[in-house]
């Protein structure tokens, strides 16, 4: 059978939208994250202020770890809610949970690349560079643990597969990274600079936490959509 040639699917971006609202559940994990986020946000400076600072990277892996865990289970549920499954959180779940040692290995090889990028151009003293690795290195990566939660590959492989993924649609790819950027980094930062000030330092958090929740929730679509595409096309 010969491959169908892909195409860019923008259709999706708007399509998802809907699908989050008729399927509530895929915000489930990504609010679990975002409260967890809150909470180590909170915890670290008690442990790690006495250290002057010490530790406080540990706090910041199990951030990571759970927001990628947290993100490949919507990002299953999403794949089941475009393939027209049951789509119940439940069966989001125990796939998830079946594969969390994939997910997990795949988020830790993901920001380990992503940092020795970074390490790599800070060792050239040229800033510029560093942030253009890790720029190129988190590009090729994107699919990495979509590839871990859709495709249940291992960690290793997973990123293999992310790159693979890359190459075959190189244009679709930029515009989701360009979409993840700007929702993931840029409307949580525009939030944060227009809340009132009467909402507070706890309050202020609260809002933004629900933001990322709400972005990583609907960002587990497009996600799931197009790595799907690419991969079983």
């Amino acid at each position: 059978m010969r491959r169908r040639r892909l195409g860019v699917d923008l259709a999706m971006y708007a399509q998802a939208i809907p699908l989050l609202l008729r399927h509530p559940t895929v915000f489930v994990m990504p609010l679990l994250a975002a409260v967890v986020d809150l909470l180590l946000a909170q915890l670290a400076p008690i442990f790690t202020d006495p250290l002057g600072g010490a530790g406080n990277f540990l706090f910041q892996i199990v951030t990571q770890l759970v927001y990628g865990f947290c993100f490949g289970v919507a990002v299953i549920g999403a794949n089941n809610v475009w393939r027209r499954r049951r789509a119940t959180f439940d069966e989001a779940w125990e796939e998830g949970r079946l594969k969390a040692g994939g997910i997990l290995i795949a988020t830790i090889g993901f920001y380990f690349l992503v940092y020795v990028a970074g390490y790599l151009g800070q060792l050239l003293s040229i800033a510029v560079l560093q942030i253009v690795l890790q720029l190129v290195v988190a590009f090729f990566l994107i699919y990495t643990i979509p590839a871990a939660a859709i495709g249940g590959m291992p960690g290793n492989l997973a990123i293999g597969a992310s790159f693979r993924a890359v190459r075959a649609q190189p244009i679709g790819t930029a515009i989701l990274a360009i979409v993840f950027v700007l929702l993931w980094v840029g409307l949580p930062q525009l939030i944060a600079v227009r809340l009132p000030v009467s909402f507070g330092a706890i309050g202020s958090e609260l809002v933004l936490a629900g933001v990322r929740a709400m972005v990583l929730a609907y960002l587990a679509f497009p996600f799931a959509k197009q790595y799907d595409d690419i991969a079983f096309t």
